[in-house]
């Protein structure tokens, strides 16, 4: 009978972050003892990695470095499952990575993949270390880095027993707290794609156009409603899509743009991340 106890088997998962029976089994393996059942799930974790690779990181968390009042980094790592995603050690890692992208210059995804945390050691093989100690796949998904006059920001818990999963960014000409956070959760929770209707790509335009406007003459409506038709049902997109252009989630008699008008401020742009969506 192996010589460790239910404890050992929390304690190694909570060190490693690896599954209930790989622990068991590396324990057993080990004869109880920790130091060895954590060198071997290294071990096996390494000879997994090419396993690794062809699997969905879909869980994980979104971290927020808000340096200052006009200046925040927002960062999501994933990885496979929730039980990865609430281990501290998975955790602190994502808050380490966000604390090196914030201090990088660069605002692409490769670049700083490719900058050293360590000396001689990529921000990626950095990942791809603590992917093998886990034994989960690990993925630097995405970070968005704002800096301007204001920039308000929120983060989503989906589970209380998880870390965040959504995180907002929204920039404004001029600092203003309260339409910052409204405008944050408001974009959390509907979820637009713009700031405004000039902000939408004309192609995105052209293809709901046409899609208006086949779904109008297949209604068999006549000819010369189309058009009318076709703008009502296109300014409906633009209330979707638009942050501007949605009711306001604390008046809904009110657009967003009239709110930031009464304000007196203007929205620069925005982002949000939702763990495992696009």
């Amino acid at each position: 009978m192996a010589n460790f106890t239910a404890a050992d088997v929390k304690k190694l998962r909570d060190t490693t972050g690896a599954g209930m029976m790989a622990c068991k089994k590396a324990l057993t393996e080990a004869d109880g003892d920790l130091d060895k059942a954590v060198e071997a799930l290294r071990v096996k974790g390494a000879k997994d990695v090419g396993k690794r690779a062809e699997r969905t990181a879909a869980q994980g968390m979104v971290v927020l470095k808000q340096e200052s009042e006009g200046k925040a980094t927002l960062v999501e790592l994933n990885c496979e499952t929730d039980f990865v995603a609430k281990n501290e050690q998975f955790i602190a890692l994502a808050n380490q990575v966000a604390d090196f992208v914030a201090a990088q210059e660069a605002d692409d995804l490769a670049t700083v993949a490719a900058a050293e945390i360590e000396p001689g050691k990529s921000l990626q093989a950095f990942i791809e270390d603590k992917s093998v100690v886990i034994g989960e796949k690990l993925e630097f998904r995405r970070f968005a880095k704002f800096e301007g006059a204001y920039v308000a920001s929120y983060l989503h818990k989906s589970d209380p027993d998880l870390p965040p999963t959504m995180g907002v960014l929204v920039e404004l000409d001029k600092a203003d707290e309260e339409v910052g956070k409204d405008l944050a959760q408001q974009i959390a929770a509907l979820a637009p794609q713009y700031v405004g209707k000039d902000d939408v790509p004309a192609d995105v335009v052209a293809h709901e156009r046409s899609i208006a406007e086949q779904t109008t003459r297949e209604e068999g409506k006549p000819e010369q409603a189309i058009p009318k038709i076709v703008e009502g049902r296109l300014n409906g997109f633009f209330k979707d899509v638009t942050l501007l252009g949605q009711p306001f989630v604390k008046e809904n008699k009110k657009t967003v743009q009239k709110v930031v008008e009464e304000a007196g401020v203007t929205v620069k742009r925005f982002v949000r991340f939702k763990v495992g969506q696009a």
